[in-house]
């Protein structure tokens, strides 16, 4: 098997369907021959919300936050009142890791 030679890195940018089309196309075309609209700022059309039919029943709702006990959590964490155990947060930090990469989530 042969060696494999890597190059020296380009920086990738948007690239013309024109000139991706052409064989033999050159990889880094000068700048006249890319148009000027890939290089152009984006329009108020790009920047628009696209139009998304939406369904009541996929809303998910407001977050099931209790605001009364994080206000009062984070009084006690900031008078010294709140019993924080730097090891159950190691274990509670591990064990969402843990959860997340088996694809329980």
């Amino acid at each position: 098997m042969p060696p494999i030679e890597v190059g020296a890195p380009r920086a990738i940018g948007a690239v013309s369907a024109e000139i991706a089309r052409k064989s033999g196309a050159d990889i880094n075309p000068p700048a006249a021959a890319v148009p000027a609209s890939a290089t152009a700022a984006p329009s108020a059309a790009a920047n628009a919300k696209p139009a998304v039919a939406t369904n009541a029943t996929l809303d998910p709702g407001e977050a099931p936050i209790n605001t009364d006990r994080v206000a009062q959590i984070r009084k006690a964490v900031e008078s010294g009142n709140y019993p924080l155990v730097p090891a159950r947060i190691a274990d509670a930090m591990i064990a969402a890791g843990m959860f997340l990469r088996s694809g329980n989530a």
